[in-house]
């Protein structure tokens, strides 16, 4: 005789859609936030101002990537 074995149940989260929404919206905020700190900002031409202190935070990483700054 077999005895019946109890399936384990399919849990799945799902979020609503505004909330991907969000979350997509605010995930491409900061990427286009980071490509411009690392790619687009040249310390005297910072919309920041023209101290250099964030253009020299990221002057190695600027490097790495492939970004020209000097």
């Amino acid at each position: 005789m077999t005895t019946p074995v109890a399936q384990p149940r399919q849990r799945s989260i799902s979020f609503p859609l505004t909330a991907r929404r969000a979350a997509l919206g605010l995930t491409a905020l900061l990427s286009l936030l980071l490509l411009y700190f690392i790619g687009v900002d040249q310390g005297a031409t910072s919309l920041f101002g023209s101290d250099t202190h964030l253009h020299e935070f990221v002057h190695d990483a600027r490097h790495f990537l492939g970004f020209p700054c000097h």
